[in-house]
């Protein structure tokens, strides 16, 4: 009796695993039923991730409604696999808090995800791993393909692209000296004083103008004179003395002009002059800075007042005051101004090269900056910049611009240590701040390379240049398309096939001077996505020939991959 128990038990416990399993077979033999809509149809690499949205349409009849449906997807490459998180799905039947699937109608969902992307993806599948349970039972599902992947072209940005400011000179071809002096008159007259012509300012200026006359890189270029009449008597009066001082100053320069045998001092334009009768403006800025009793009070009065004879017999009816302005104040406006102009012309360009390779201390600062930029070998500008750093180790363009030097050398090492010491010599220099972001990005930390560039705010072409590239890398294709402007870098390019603007990133390619395998590889991806296959086996056959890495790049890369087997292809890439 005990025996027949058990085979019973034992009969009932198999036909309850038979249902499970029947039902859990059935739904793995049709699973090829449910359908599967991914977006994109061939995955991308975009922002350092990879992101997949799935639309998953599950038949009617289909969803036993006892069962819980686990399902991951993997991408599947050689060497290894990456699986995006797992969703559920669920019977009706089933107590629980997944997305519940009727068994009558089927139903659909939606499944958003991403995982870090790695460069073994290039040549991938997208498949669907499920894993199926009723009660106790279990059913693993085969994994069923759904995608391929992955797009890489956000890749190909390169880091080497990011561009370092330098410490820019000042130097200037031309420089404008000018000397000025001034010669007082007593009051009502306009003859000058043997006095002034002795005053070291007049000394200074005699000096000054036979010194130009002699030396061979300056050149006169005109005089100016100012002559003026302080603003107490009548206004006739004093336009006749400040247009007679206007003369005695000119009739005075012309003489010292001829006696150092000055060239040219006759020619029309030559001399700038101008009178002026009564010079409140001048007496308005004496008074400010003076510290006369009733300053504020006439100050007032020059302000209320536009009238010149009100203003001077207002300032008249302060009688204790006037008798102080008219000792210290006014005399020093009875006066003529004069102001010689010349140009010092300096170092040629082929001069200034020279002495920058022969004799470097023979060059002021920012003579031996400029000089760099009348070289393109890296060498000779890095030599150039450490003879800066000895002529002022304190100046931070010296030391700034030897670390471009030994970025454009490719020695980030020594670039780094020039950079973080000019930004120890003077902090927050916006060149400096975006050289320290560069090197960042080459060192991967794109975090800390955006911290620096915010920091490099009028940093110029350089700054908006490298704010391209971390744009690139963030997959904000179309910030980047805005910062690169009318760049013609790979970089730029790539920003603009990414952001699908493939006519505007041939025509950058096409402006791109450069001989390089990238050039071409660009271009070839952009020919490729417009449906120019003719322009895309010529770019890539360039491009192969100029760099072979691109041979075994465009093997295995999706842009290409309905081209694998063609023979024009096969031929391109030899």
């Amino acid at each position: 009796m005990k025996k027949t128990r058990i085979s019973l038990f034992t009969t009932l416990a198999l036909a309850v695993l038979m249902v499970g399993c029947s039902g859990l077979d059935k739904m793995k033999k049709t699973a090829p039923g449910v359908k599967y809509k991914v977006t994109p149809e061939v995955l991308e690499a975009h922002a350092g991730k990879v992101d997949v949205e799935v639309t998953v349409q599950i038949p009617e009849k289909y969803f036993d409604k006892k069962v819980i449906l686990e399902a991951t997807p993997v991408l599947v490459y050689e060497g290894g696999e990456t699986a995006f998180p797992s969703y559920k799905l669920q019977g009706e039947a089933v107590d629980g808090n997944e997305k519940t699937i009727s068994y009558t109608n089927g139903g659909s969902f939606t499944y958003t995800n991403s995982v870090p992307y790695n460069d073994k993806m290039r040549v991938s599948d997208l498949v669907v791993r499920i894993k199926a349970t009723k009660g106790s039972s279990t059913a693993d599902f085969d994994d069923y393909k759904i995608a391929d992947g992955v797009l890489s072209t956000s890749t190909l940005v390169v880091n080497d692209g990011a561009e370092v400011a330098v410490g820019a000179d000042q130097f200037k071809r031309v420089v404008s000296e000018q000397k000025m002096a001034d010669i007082f008159f007593l009051i009502q007259q306009a003859s000058i004083r043997g006095t002034e012509l002795k005053k070291d300012e007049v000394i200074a200026l005699q000096k000054f103008i036979t010194e130009a006359q002699v030396a061979e890189n300056k050149k006169f270029k005109g005089v100016q004179i100012s002559a003026y009449a302080s603003p107490d008597g009548a206004t006739d009066l004093n336009t006749g003395l400040a247009s007679k001082r206007e003369k005695v100053a000119q009739d005075y320069l012309t003489r010292e002009l001829k006696k150092s045998k000055v060239t040219g001092s006759d020619a029309e334009g030559f001399f700038n002059v101008k009178s002026t009768p009564e010079d409140w403006e001048g007496f308005k800025a004496l008074m400010e800075k003076s510290t006369i009793q009733d300053k504020e009070l006439i100050l007032r009065v020059l302000s209320m007042y536009s009238d010149p004879e009100v203003r001077e017999r207002e300032i008249k009816n302060m009688s204790e005051t006037f008798k102080v302005i008219a000792t210290d104040v006014l005399p020093q406006l009875r006066r003529s101004k004069l102001t010689v102009n010349v140009d010092v012309v300096g170092k040629t360009d082929e001069a200034i090269k020279d002495l920058s390779k022969s004799d470097p201390s023979k060059l002021n600062m920012e003579e031996l900056l400029y000089s760099a930029t009348l070289t393109t070998d890296a060498d000779e500008k890095l030599a150039i910049y450490n003879a800066a750093v000895v002529k002022d180790p304190q100046d931070w363009r010296a030391i700034n611009n030897v670390g471009c030097a030994l970025y454009a050398k490719k020695d980030l090492a020594g670039a780094k240590a020039a950079f973080t010491k000019a930004n120890g010599l003077k902090a927050g220099v916006s060149q400096v701040n975006n050289n320290l972001g560069v090197i960042a990005i080459n060192e991967g930390d794109l975090a800390k390379a955006e911290e620096f560039f915010g920091a490099a705010a009028g940093a110029g072409a350089e700054l908006d240049n490298n704010l391209g590239i971390i744009s690139i890398y963030k997959g904000d294709y179309e910030a980047a398309v805005r910062y690169f402007g009318n760049s013609t870098t790979c970089n730029a390019a790539l920003a603009k096939i990414l952001a699908k603007k493939y006519d505007a990133a041939l025509s950058t390619l096409n402006a791109n001077t450069k001989e390089a395998g990238l050039k071409y590889y660009l271009k070839a991806i952009a020919a490729a996505r417009s449906g120019e296959n003719d322009l895309m086996f010529e770019s890539l056959r360039k491009s192969v020939s100029l760099d072979a890495k691109y041979k075994k790049m465009a093997l295995t890369d999706m842009e290409f991959a309905k081209f694998i087997e063609d023979a024009t292809f096969k031929a391109a890439i030899q």
